[in-house]
């Protein structure tokens, strides 16, 4: 073999190893020690880390903050979050800034291997270096936990590096922060917190066939969970305000609605959290979203279901939210104009009906009422949900026992 050749061959394995994730191994000793980070850059880390909703990955129930292990179901397989404390062994203990930034913000590991997007970098990616750096900063004061990694269980070929290079190469492309001079505009500091760190199109936005999402926030299914995620447009009807949007962000619920299922557990672990001024700049940002189109005409119930649906609703329903639907102020949501109500589909109004609805408890409301769920068969859920969605002025499609079934 030529000189040339071997060359050749050389370059061209060394390309394929970058490109499948080889690079400098994980126990490479040669790493500098960080510079002290002050306790202003660690409290503002922990700012961060909670405008992230860090833990509510990185934390299994009943476990140690942010040691990793909880998994996440994905059409693909099993992802189960790695461990953030500065353990040496298990964790990010050998970890850079350099190698933080560049997880983030390329979507590597620290020795080079590509990252699965189910860690959100495709947003990530918009976050500044300086708060990269000090949510590392802070992730390195936590108390270092001993706890190895869970392996990944995904299915051939989705577990391969060469198919996340793939990935990457159709769906990613490293992002361009915005400057920090840009948070003095209330929008841009929104725009920056929903679309980067805050991540919000991770759940609201819809995906394609390979898991990939959009940018916009158009609404989506949460992977691994029976629930939809709304798109966070204006809708073309009753239009939530930014005093209703912050209202909700900081206690779960407003005069319109109250929140529930997945997002119930980002507004008691995060959003409850944020700064007034940076709750209402993602609703500054969010009131000025192109607003969604009109949705089709609704299908029709039958009158038959309409009634039957009236009669379970007064017989288990009317009691908290009226015998119009207006709710009970402070208490209990309205379910004329609901925005929940009348999604394009049912599938979170069926969850309500099947397991209740538990609104999270916030200091800005610690007692929230919940409700219990009536125990109807499919068929009776069916003509519950299209009567409430088919009345009091509410337009959306109907619901039969097949939608019901579908949305176990």
């Amino acid at each position: 073999m030529s000189r040339a050749l071997r060359a050749l061959l050389a370059a061209l394995l060394a390309s394929l190893l970058a490109a499948c994730g080889g690079g400098r191994s994980a126990d490479d000793p040669t790493q500098a020690t960080p510079p002290a980070a002050t306790p202003q850059q660690i409290a503002h880390g922990a700012y961060l880390a909670t405008l992230g909703n860090c833990a509510g990955c990185h934390t299994m129930p009943g476990g140690a903050a942010y040691a990793g292990g909880r998994g996440l179901a994905t059409p693909f397989g099993m992802v189960y979050a790695g461990n953030l404390t500065p353990d040496a062994a298990t964790g990010l203990g050998r970890w850079s800034a350099e190698d933080f930034w560049r997880a983030l913000h390329h979507g590597r590991s620290r020795d080079g291997r590509r990252l699965l997007p189910a860690f959100p970098y495709t947003a990530f990616t918009q976050v500044r270096r300086e708060d990269s750096d000090a949510l590392f900063a802070y992730l390195r004061s936590l108390p270092p936990v001993n706890r190895t990694n869970t392996a990944h269980a995904l299915r051939f070929p989705y577990d391969t590096p060469a198919a996340i290079a793939v990935w990457q190469w159709l769906f990613f492309t490293p992002g361009t922060p915005p400057p920090a001079a840009a948070d003095a505009d209330p929008v841009a500091r929104g725009a920056y917190l929903v679309n980067g760190l805050g991540h919000c199109a991770a759940c609201h936005a819809p995906r394609n066939v390979l898991g990939a999402s959009s940018a916009a926030p158009a609404g989506g299914d949460i992977l691994g969970q029976p629930w939809y995620a709304p798109s966070l447009h204006p809708s073309a009807g009753r239009r939530a305000s930014a005093d209703e949007l912050v209202q909700l962000l900081r206690s779960g619920r407003n005069a319109l609605d109250s929140a529930t299922g997945p997002m119930a557990a980002v507004i008691f672990r995060s959003t409850q959290h944020w700064k007034d001024a940076d709750l209402q700049a993602v609703a500054a940002y969010l009131t000025r979203l192109q607003p969604q189109p009109a949705d089709d005409p609704p299908e029709p119930a039958s009158p038959a279901q309409l009634l039957r649906g009236g009669e379970l609703y007064g017989r288990h329903c009317a009691d908290c939210h009226g015998q119009r639907g207006e709710g009970r102020a402070g208490a209990y949501p309205p379910l004329a104009g609901n925005a929940t109500v009348q999604q394009p589909g049912a599938r979170n109004l069926v969850q309500l009906m099947r397991h209740g609805s538990f609104a999270p408890a916030t200091a800005a409301n610690p007692q929230p009422y919940s409700m219990p769920h009536a125990g109807l068969d499919t068929r009776d859920m069916a003509a519950v949900a299209s009567y409430v969605r088919q009345s009091w002025g509410n337009r959306a499609s109907a619901v039969d026992e097949i939608d019901v079934l579908k949305l176990q």
